[in-house]
């Protein structure tokens, strides 16, 4: 069995990160940017896809906050979305989806 140590200790990290960030919106900025990154490999850099997939950049926080709680609860079909949703608590895809929503959809 593999040791869940390294997934705890990122977990706290991230719970302590985030209680801090509401104090220093850099830091808040920070922490979502490092967050949605995780989303790159499948939605493209700063969520502007080249194709295949959705692009997540300037879609509305509320739109994609609704969508992410569809993949979690199982109620939008997903080949992988509904496993990764359930992997961030509500603050973190909270922090995301701000992070999208405030970038502009156009291509750099």
């Amino acid at each position: 069995m593999k040791s869940i140590a390294p997934l705890l200790a990122l977990s706290l990290c991230l719970a302590v990160a985030t209680a801090a960030d509401a104090a220093d919106p850099n830091l808040a900025r920070n922490l979502a940017r490092n967050l949605a990154a995780t989303c790159a490999g499948c939605h493209g850099t700063d969520g502007r896809s080249a194709g295949g997939m959705a692009s997540l950049a300037g879609v509305p926080q509320r739109a994609l906050m609704e969508k992410l709680r569809a993949f979690r609860a199982g109620e939008q079909p997903a080949t992988i979305m509904h496993q990764i949703a359930k992997g961030y608590s509500d603050e973190q895809l909270s922090l995301i989806t701000a992070y999208f929503a405030g970038l502009d959809a156009r291509q750099p």
